[in-house]
Parts: structure tokens; sequence; C-alpha cells
């Protein structure tokens, strides 16, 4: 387990599987999760997921979150991808809406970050977000990830395009509240 101020990060377990699928089934987590069709997930497709998770797929992985006082799970986390030679990660994040506004995400990006940067020694962690995600953007600015990139009219949510933005963190730029 990895212990951040307010939550942990530690590998996905079978019970999960119920609290993810109605944490996450909700059009406030999928829209800024998804790049495709939005449809509700079923309860099967949350359980293959989370059996994927509980088998190690390094350099990939994904992390259950979990509230430190009280073991709820929360959300998840990961790297999405690696590139060992350039030594970076593509990293992504979700929290049950009722975590929102609380510290939980900035808590649980820094505390992944600074176990890639110290224990994988990534040299830079990047990140995706769709321009409507002002809860996701706050959360990443607070963490000290800086925009690297603007691709326009890239994903169409809620009846029109939006921008999807690249950012990126090294290490000296970590901000560890």
């Amino acid at each position: 387990m990895i212990f951040g101020k307010k939550i942990l990060l530690r590998s996905y377990k079978e019970s999960y599987v119920e609290e993810s699928f109605n944490l996450i089934n909700n059009l406030e987590i999928l829209s800024p999760l998804c790049h495709g069709n939005i449809f509700p997930l079923s309860l099967e497709n949350q359980r293959d997921f989370i059996m994927k998770c509980m088998k190690s797929n390094e350099p990939t992985f994904n992390f259950a979150i979990e509230e430190k006082s009280t073991g709820k799970y929360i959300g998840g986390c990961g790297i999405n991808s690696y590139d060992s030679k350039n030594r970076n990660v593509t990293i992504g994040m979700w929290l049950g809406e009722e975590y929102h506004g609380n510290g939980y995400g900035s808590d649980s990006l820094r505390t992944l970050c600074n176990f890639i940067f110290d224990e994988m020694n990534i040299f830079k962690i990047k990140l995706n977000y769709f321009s409507f995600n002002e809860k996701g953007r706050k959360c990443y600015d607070s963490v000290g990830f800086k925009v690297e990139g603007i691709r326009k009219n890239e994903i169409f949510r809620f009846g029109k395009y939006h921008d999807i933005i690249e950012m990126a963190l090294f290490k000296e730029d970590l901000i560890l509240k």
C-alpha cells in the first residue's frame, strides 16, 4: 500500500466490484473519462475490469483509492502507458462524485506522482483532460502539472466539440503540500 495524507493506494480487490460500479456509473464521472460514446457500464464489465486490475500487468498498473480513515473504496488511478526509453508515463484518475472538492483528488494524484518519481525513476508524468473538466484542471494545477499542448475540438460531448488539454509534470515541479 502507498499512503497519502487522506488516502491510500492499493491493489484492487474483488470486493470493490459493486462499490466501483455504483461510483463510476454516473454521467458526471464517465463524461470526463471516456473518449467515445457514454453508455452506462454493466456490472459484468466492471467485474472484468477489476479482475484484470488484480492481475499484475507491469509497467502499467491500476490502483484502488481508499479513504484512509474508513478504508472505503472511493475511486481509482493508475499508469495507462509507459515509455521505458524516454522514462515517461501517462496517468489517469477518477473519484466518486461525493468525494470531489474535499482534497481526495489532489492527495491521490500527489501520492501517485510521488510514487512514480521515487520508485519507478520516471522523468516525466503526462495526463490529458477534456476542456470542460474544470474540477480536474484545478486538481492538476494544484499538484504542479503544466499545460504542454491543446488538441482543438477533439472530442464531441454535450452537443459540441471540446479541446483535449495535454499536461505534464517533472519531479522538480511536484507540489508536496
